[in-house]
């Protein structure tokens, strides 16, 4: 288990942006903040900083980014198998 680096700009985010690459059981760390990796997360990849319910807003730099497509736990991998985003396709649904 090894402290990983992690970017967190906004009080209001729910994830936050692992600054190298991370395994499971390592701990991302911004300030105060620590969350246990579920998984493996990539370098430049998000990481939930708490439990986050399906259909609920993914927040990133204090900016809605998306949606849950499915419950999401503290420490799991957020990426497109369980985030969606509406932007640029206003009139398509």
């Amino acid at each position: 288990m090894a402290e990983k680096r992690m970017l967190i700009l906004s009080a209001q985010d729910n994830v936050g942006v692992l600054l190298e690459d991370a395994q499971k059981d390592d701990v991302a760390v911004c300030g105060d903040v620590r969350v246990a990796c579920a998984e493996n997360i990539p370098f430049c990849h998000k990481i939930a900083l708490a439990n986050i319910s399906r259909h609920t807003d993914f927040i990133k730099y204090n900016e809605i980014i998306g949606y849950a497509l499915c419950d999401v736990q503290q420490g799991a991998w957020v990426h497109t198998h369980n985030l969606d985003d509406v932007r640029g396709r206003e009139g398509m649904l």
